[in-house]
């Protein structure tokens, strides 16, 4: 390989600490929330994820863009992260299946990059001071107008962001004469959550964050999904109404991560920021209706109170964060509705959770 001669870089955060790397070739700045994901594999599949909008991610894994990036492994059209923080970038890949590099992926969607950076010591203090805003960039000489911009920065709490990954206009996905009609609600939809569906014979129309419960009845689907997706889901007004209609009807309802949030919020129940999140492809979770561990990936920076779910009377937990006691899923007892607070669709390994899936499916079935 060629050398290349790389610019000096830095992150900035928000309490004016400084880490330093080297730009891996775009050059400029990029603004968000600093959090980090701890998966070896799957960096496409998280740097396109749309729940990942607005944020800076920093991989624990020392190693990305080894075995280069491939069209169909996208959970979106384009990258939806505000750029990348790593240990050592691969600007050479290894897998013949691969369509191009990492480099080549992130200058086709001119997303920034700074590696050679101390993530441990980085990941660390993330742990300890929480997920905060940042910059990262190679304008190293103009420090006093970054921070001044960082300043400005919104917090993600209170942060609605589902309105910038949404589809504009609905559009279907399957094959129109499948055995199921599915009403999706877009608030930051992943690829491979349609494909999930389509593969258990139902025929899906994604609607936009903002869809009106007789946009989607006009379907005439016989269950109806929520999402993920990015941002705080308490600015969620217009979804979290669309939730309350459709329980209220008592209409088979599945919610995914911020669709599980959503789901809560209609019910009376309230979510808050966490400390740093859940960010990983290994995170353990329990059944506590068949009393069976599962390994799930996860993505979120918001949870739904736990001590409110308990007390709700109409509300009953059927997963927890091992690591934690989080909620990580809840049904409404005397509704057809159930969430939960990771993603079935994501199996880098185990296929513990796939069955949620089969779970919606056997509901609207028995509805």
């Amino acid at each position: 390989m060629k050398y290349k001669q790389r610019k000096k870089a830095l992150i900035l955060l928000a309490d004016g600490t400084i880490f330093h790397g080297k730009s891996i070739g775009k050059d400029g700045s990029a603004f968000g929330e600093v959090c980090f994901n701890t998966g070896t594999t799957g960096y496409q599949e998280i740097f396109t994820d749309p729940s990942y909008y607005g944020q800076l991610m920093v991989t624990t894994n020392a190693h990305i863009g080894n075995y280069g990036t491939k069209e169909i492994e996208s959970e979106s059209e384009d990258v939806k992260i505000a750029g990348l923080i790593c240990k050592n970038f691969s600007f050479n890949y290894s897998r013949p299946a691969a369509d191009a590099s990492l480099e080549e992926f992130f200058d086709k969607h001119n997303t920034l990059a700074i590696a050679d950076v101390d993530t441990r010591a980085l990941v660390s203090y993330i742990r300890d001071n929480g997920a905060m805003n940042a910059v990262i960039t190679t304008e190293i000489d103009k420090l006093e107008t970054l921070k001044q911009q960082l300043a400005e920065l919104p917090s993600m709490k209170g942060l609605e962001l589902a309105s910038k990954v949404s589809t504009k206009e609905p559009y279907f996905v399957g094959n129109e004469n499948a055995t199921y009609k599915i009403a999706a609600l877009d608030i930051g939809i992943k690829k491979n959550i349609l494909r999930n569906l389509v593969s258990r014979d139902a025929y899906v129309k994604v609607f936009p964050y903002n869809a009106k419960f007789e946009e989607l009845e006009a379907f005439n689907p016989d269950g109806y999904f929520l999402s993920n997706g990015p941002g705080d889901p308490e600015p969620l007004v217009d979804a979290i109404n669309l939730a309350k209609e459709i329980i209220a009807k008592n209409k088979p309802l599945f919610g995914i991560c911020l669709g599980h949030q959503v789901i809560a919020l209609a019910n009376g129940i309230s979510t808050y920021k966490m400390h740093n999140g859940h960010r990983g492809i290994n995170h353990p979770v329990k059944n506590l209706i068949t009393g069976k561990g599962e390994i799930t990936s996860q993505n979120h920076g918001f949870a739904i109170n736990r001590e409110e779910t308990e007390a709700n009377s109409n509300v009953e937990i059927t997963h927890v964060h091992l690591n934690d006691d989080t909620v990580a899923g809840i049904k409404i007892k005397d509704k057809n509705c159930f969430s939960v607070q990771y993603h079935p669709e994501a199996s880098p390994g185990p296929n513990d959770s796939l069955y949620l899936f089969d779970q919606f499916l056997h509901n609207i079935k028995n509805k």
